[in-house]
């Protein structure tokens, strides 16, 4: 006997009920983006010492791969290395999300809510797209590299005055900085479009890494003059980090990845259906006396 088509629908529709809705993005201005900024730097005063601990690591690591890669002539390189920044900044700052999202829960973020992400349920996909933003900062590295040892050959910078004079006083130089910051444009735009929402998006509501950079594709077509306008924003904050030999980064890698879960925060509409935190319960006063048996469950006081 033939099943009837109602039976047919029945079957059907729950399957299609377990589909999540793709999020709405909403239209955003540079206000919006002054205001992520103000609640960014909210969130870095609020924690300055965990965030300083998270990010200063990245502008040390790119000195030291710098020094391996090409000895003491780090110069040509230090520009690409910063602006390159801008390409893994939004993998580095997944901690200072995690930080954003526990203070906006009226909880009072430490460090260990920051390693949080690494028992998040789409930390396979955050780290997939990580990946993903490395390589493109290798890539960029050695495509600069490149365009610079094309333009000026292999020969060894003396100095930074003598870099500062091939740079800005030469035929050459003047076509470097035209090459190299175009491509770099090229560059951060792949970046920017792929990943401007995306790690928060998948901490926020575990998406997956094609749902992640769909959704960030939606919100650069839907606010294209506001997005670029982030993008120069995030590009002149690393220049001004990265003078003082990447110092200042330790403060502007955080200031931005705090803005970053706020800027998302604003151009998509709120979770229909947020997920559950489970709430933790008040921990209570320990004393030395108490010491082990308080490791112990049946060691300490009942409530």
């Amino acid at each position: 006997m033939s099943t009837p088509l109602s039976d047919n629908v029945t079957q059907i529709s729950p399957v299609a009920s377990d589909r999540v809705a793709a999020p709405v993005v909403r239209k955003i201005g540079v206000s919006d983006l002054h205001e992520a900024l103000r609640l960014g730097w909210d969130d870095f005063k609020a924690v300055p010492s965990h965030a300083v601990i998270l990010c200063i690591i990245y502008p040390v690591l790119g000195l030291v791969i710098a020094r391996m890669v090409l000895g003491y002539s780090v110069l040509p390189l230090l520009f690409p290395l910063a602006a390159g920044f801008a390409l893994i900044g939004p993998f580095a700052a997944l901690g200072l999300y995690e930080l954003s999202r526990r203070r906006e829960l009226g909880e009072e973020p430490s460090a260990w809510h920051a390693l949080g992400v690494l028992r998040a349920p789409s930390f396979g996909a955050m780290l997939g797209l990580g990946t993903l933003l490395l390589t493109l900062f290798v890539v960029w590295v050695a495509t600069a590299n490149a365009i610079y040892i094309s333009t000026f050959g292999n020969a060894p910078v003396a100095g930074i005055p003598d870099f500062a004079s091939r740079i800005f006083t030469t035929t050459e130089g003047r076509q470097l900085i035209l090459v190299g910051c175009g491509v770099g444009l090229l560059f951060a735009i792949v970046a920017l479009c792929v990943s401007v929402v995306a790690f928060p998006l998948m901490l926020d509501r575990h998406a997956n890494v094609t749902d992640a950079i769909l959704t960030s594709l939606r919100v650069v077509m839907k606010n294209p003059v506001t997005m670029m306008t982030w993008g120069l924003i995030v590009a002149a904050l690393l220049v001004l980090g990265s003078l003082p030999l990447f110092v200042g980064l330790a403060v502007v890698l955080p200031l931005l990845g705090h803005a970053t879960w706020h800027l998302y925060r604003k151009v998509l509409a709120p979770d229909p259906n947020p997920r559950q935190e489970t709430p933790r319960s008040p921990k209570g006063r320990r004393y030395a006396a108490d010491f082990p048996a308080s490791l112990f469950p049946w060691g300490r006081d009942k409530p």
